[in-house]
């Protein structure tokens, strides 16, 4: 693969001087260029960026898609590879990167998308709601960039062609159960938004039927047996998620002060 490819590694971060080294050392020799956006950081993550040969910047936190579209502008090459800290690019899919800039082609898409693989518990999950996961993250400036809902649940949007590649991104998104909990509340809170938004109620059949049918798609259609306990435990999850967002929406549609 060539020495350097023409890209910007882009990089938001707070208080992540625990996962940057792996994440900065996957994309260290083959980027032109890596820019670590810090908001509030004081763990020492610029010092470790700095090491890594990062260029550092302080932004202000405007939530995720606000945020990573600031440090989109701070890049200086056409294509930028977007990654969260707690990420990854294995040896694969930085060979599926060369790959896809040696195309002739390249300039006509808008963007790349390739799966991601998350590490839970003692393994690698490659099979149910988790996996494959495809990410665009390989964003053309001018043509991509982040938009979705401000905070929780950003996504890229383009406005030409996506390339699928292969190659995993690594993925270490929840170092124990407690933090995989933690982010069932905010997901709902986006669901509660999105249904009031567009005048959704609450189904008695949807919160009822919907938690086991997410529960039998992850964990027989998507073949999540294979992961073992984590496959039967990510099922069970993604079902009890599903069964707290409508039940969140029945909250928010009943809610009443008590009376005698």
């Amino acid at each position: 693969m060539p020495a350097l490819l023409p890209l910007s590694v882009v990089i938001i971060a707070k208080n992540e001087a625990h996962n940057l080294p792996r994440c900065l050392a996957s994309v260290t020799g083959w980027a032109v260029e890596l820019v670590v956006a810090l908001n509030n950081t004081t763990d020492g993550s610029d010092t470790v960026a700095k090491n890594a040969g990062a260029v550092v910047h302080q932004l202000p936190w405007k939530g995720y898609r606000d945020t990573k579209n600031a440090a989109l502008a701070l890049a200086t090459q056409p294509w930028v590879l977007s990654l969260d800290a707690d990420e990854e690019v294995s040896p694969a899919l930085r060979d599926s990167l060369a790959a896809f800039f040696a195309r002739p082609d390249r300039d006509t898409f808008a963007g790349a998308r390739f799966p991601r693989k998350v590490w839970f518990i003692d393994r690698w999950i490659t099979h149910g709601d988790w996996y494959p996961d495809l990410s665009l993250r390989l964003l053309h400036l001018g043509r991509a960039r982040w938009g979705g809902d401000a905070f929780v649940h950003e996504k890229v949007e383009t406005d030409g062609p996506i390339a699928t590649l292969r190659g995993d991104l690594h993925h270490y998104s929840f170092p124990t159960l407690a933090s995989h909990v933690s982010k069932i509340n905010p997901f709902a809170d986006l669901f509660v938004r999105q249904q009031q938004a567009k005048g959704g109620r609450f189904s008695v059949v949807a919160a009822v039927f919907r938690p086991l049918w997410r529960f039998f798609r992850a964990y027989v259609v998507k073949l999540g047996f294979l992961d073992g306990y984590p496959g039967f435990y990510i099922a069970w999850a993604t079902a009890f998620g599903a069964f707290v967002r409508y039940s969140r929406l029945y909250e928010a549609e009943h809610t009443r002060a008590p009376h005698g």
